[in-house]
């Protein structure tokens, strides 16, 4: 233990100095059940739901197998705090912490990170003790139920970094909802106040005005069957997914620049021949390239070492017509982790040469066998920013609250190439009609035929349009 605080302080200072910008760290060494617990929940403390356990014992049988392993999780907030494996050598312990203290700096300064909450951690546990009190006044079933709706649907919320504000109209409507009718007539002053019919219909004015993205926030604010204690929870889960969001856009980015630190700061340290066997080993397993997906460590640290490269060394060309200048690759990169996030980080930084050197390329299954179907760099660069677009999540937008003129949601797949899955179609759609209360619909496109499904309540079909 005493090595080890020791080498955190050197491993602190020497990231001070290569300029990385963290918020105050918290380490703390757990057994591997707790470990994985906190990667199974995403965080230390949170409610509980079945989901997280069946993640655990999937983590867990893959760490008792010995197929994969946690060597550490952090968390951001401030302080930042890092969990390390129990049983990690001194040399792991030392690559993680160079690793987390990259992490941290990520979170602390990334665009897409500044408005998370960094008290997250307090309120996830306030949050968990406010939903087990739910469960003993309403019953653990009914809330595990309405937990099952919402999670189904988490991931569409609108991350944007700013809000339009409500229109003005729109907030004398809210208000205009929230008054309360002293009597059973007071309802009726109110038709002196309306203008004489003129003839012709006022037209209806439709909910949403504009194509909705956040469709928590939607049902949030528009569902007639929500109660205070499931507002509540919707109101959590919408938080705690806007907490995690920023992860989702920037993974490629966050280990590729942790990734990057982890081996300069440690090149620095006075490592004995036998650590520097192990850190080598260690750092091989984790930025290691795979034949059949990408590895964020590996894709995100040769996009960084190519940005300093190409800053550093610049073309006559690119010096002339760019005005770069030679020995700003640090400086580059520093400007790459402030502003970016992983889709405009590969549009912007994946060059032709890049893809040729990795050995990138696009494939599909035929039959029973996979093939090579594209080299192109453009088409493998495309490829992989379609996968990032919306943390990978099918951009699902709300059309109508009041389709019909019934009180029925439309909503609308953005579709860009990709076909929604036709089984978590039909299994997420009864989820949605719990949470609006009467039917669901949803248009997209399927074997380039527009094609809208629906579910009422008991069964689920579709009719192309």
């Amino acid at each position: 233990m005493k090595e080890l605080e020791r080498a955190i302080g050197e491993i602190t200072e020497i990231a001070k100095g290569f300029g990385l910008d963290f918020y105050p760290m918290r380490y703390e060494i757990c057994p591997a059940d707790v470990i994985y617990t906190f990667g199974a929940y995403g965080m230390p403390t949170r409610f509980s739901h079945w989901s997280f356990g069946k993640t655990f014992h999937k983590m867990k049988l893959e760490y008792d197998l010995n197929l994969s392993r946690i060597y550490e999780l952090v968390i951001n907030s401030n302080p930042c705090y890092a969990f390390l494996l129990k049983g990690n050598s001194l040399i792991q312990n030392k690559l993680i912490v160079a690793h987390v203290l990259a992490h941290c700096d990520f979170f602390k300064n990334n665009a897409r990170f500044a408005n998370t909450s960094r008290d997250m951690v307090e309120s996830m546990a306030a949050s968990a003790g406010r939903i087990r009190q739910y469960e003993l006044q309403y019953g653990k079933d009914r809330v595990e139920s309405f937990l099952d709706d919402v999670l189904a649907i988490q991931e569409h919320i609108d991350p944007s970094l700013k809000r339009p504000r409500l229109q003005p109209q729109q907030e004398g409507e809210r208000e205009a909802k929230k008054r309360k009718i002293a009597t059973p007539y007071d309802d009726l002053w109110a038709l002196d106040e309306q203008p004489m019919d003129s003839g012709s219909e006022t037209p209806k004015k439709k909910i949403p005005q504009e194509p909705e993205k956040d469709l928590l926030l939607f049902i949030m604010e528009q569902s007639r069957i929500l109660e205070d204690w499931q507002q509540d929870i919707l109101t959590v889960l919408r938080e705690e997914m806007l907490y995690f969001w920023p992860q989702l856009e920037t993974k490629i980015m966050n280990e590729g620049w942790a990734s990057y630190w982890h081996i300069r700061i440690l090149r620095e340290l006075e490592l004995s021949e036998e650590e520097t066997l192990e850190f080598a080993k260690l750092n091989a397993s984790v930025i290691q390239p795979s034949k059949t997906s990408i590895n964020p460590y590996y894709l995100g640290l040769k996009l960084f070492e190519d940005i300093e490269r190409r800053w550093d060394q610049p073309t006559a060309e690119e010096q002339k017509h760019l005005g770069r200048t030679p020995g700003k690759g640090r400086e580059k990169m520093f400007e790459v982790r402030e502003m970016e996030m992983d889709t405009s980080f590969i549009r912007n930084y994946l060059t032709k040469q890049l893809v040729e050197d990795l050995d990138l390329y696009v494939f599909q299954r035929t039959g029973n066998e996979w093939t090579v179907t594209d080299k192109d760099w453009k088409e493998v660069r495309d490829r992989l920013i379609a996968g990032r677009v919306n943390g990978g999540n099918p951009y699902i937008v709300v059309e109508n609250g009041d389709y019909m003129n019934n009180g029925e949601l439309y909503l609308k797949h953005r579709y860009e190439g990709l076909e929604l899955d036709l089984k978590y179609i039909e299994k997420t759609l009864p989820h949605v009609h719990h949470l609006w209360g009467r039917s669901v619909h949803i248009e997209s496109v399927i074997e380039n035929k527009p094609v809208l499904f629906t579910y009422n309540g008991r069964k689920c079909t579709r009719r192309f349009l």
